[in-house]
């Protein structure tokens, strides 16, 4: 199978049907047209990696002190602003380029998405192994995803109303919880197992993502299937 050309993925229809997407979207257009001309995409995309390592660092240092939650948070909004904006920012300017942004973004949501596991997983509020988890099952959406982008082009951001900037507003609200909610020790007992209350949250997340995954796994398998019969 050979590589999309620029104008195949320019045809890559962008599925993102996301609770906030409205108001984020009206938001988003009305930045780009006051940033100045030298902010350019690729800016937006490294100060919203910037991002993800504050939060990453935030996590990391909650070990020494919760109020480093907040920067944490910080770090989440900072990602946001350059990870949003920088695609918005191309399209308004008319200055798309398909190929290479698809590379960048998503090999950066990449890096992201194991900087904040890692982070998180260093923290006193989750075990590592329960942050490899969810982040494991969070790639195994993302692969599904640019599969899908790939072979039905329909690149799907959003599922069940739910897509990255959602997730990142329930994790800023988890960290305010983590602050005020001074749990950590906090333990559920499942049957014979005892677990973190906040390990068993974020099982319960890693869950949910497979869910999505699976459901989503068995719909497209069906939809190929009639496209692709045996012979």
């Amino acid at each position: 199978m050979s590589p999309k050309s620029k104008s195949d993925f320019s045809k890559t229809v962008r599925v993102q049907n996301s609770l906030l997407n409205p108001l984020e979207k009206r938001f988003l257009i009305y930045i780009s047209k006051l940033l100045p001309e030298k902010v350019t995409s690729d800016y937006l995309t490294l100060f919203g990696l910037f991002g993800s390592l504050i939060a990453a660092l935030g996590y990391f240092l909650t070990d020494y002190s919760r109020v480093y939650l907040w920067f944490s948070s910080l770090g989440f909004v900072i990602n946001w602003f350059g990870d949003s904006l920088d695609g918005t920012l191309a399209r308004v300017r008319n200055k798309q380029r398909p190929i290479y942004g698809y590379f960048i973004d998503h090999n950066t949501d990449a890096i992201t998405a194991m900087l904040i596991a890692i982070g998180a997983g260093l923290s006193p509020f989750i075990s590592f192994y329960v942050a490899m988890f969810v982040v494991s099952a969070y790639f195994m959406l993302a692969i599904f995803t640019y599969i899908n982008a790939y072979l039905n082009d329909e690149f799907v951001i959003t599922y069940s109303a739910f897509g990255p900037t959602e997730l990142r507003l329930i994790i800023i609200i988890l960290n305010t919880v983590f602050f005020f909610v001074k749990a950590e020790n906090a333990t559920i007992t499942i049957g014979d197992a005892t677990f973190k209350m906040f390990d068993a949250l974020g099982m319960l997340l890693g869950f949910g993502i497979l869910v999505l995954y699976t459901i989503s796994f068995f719909t497209y398998k069906r939809k190929f299937e009639k496209i692709d019969p045996p012979k």
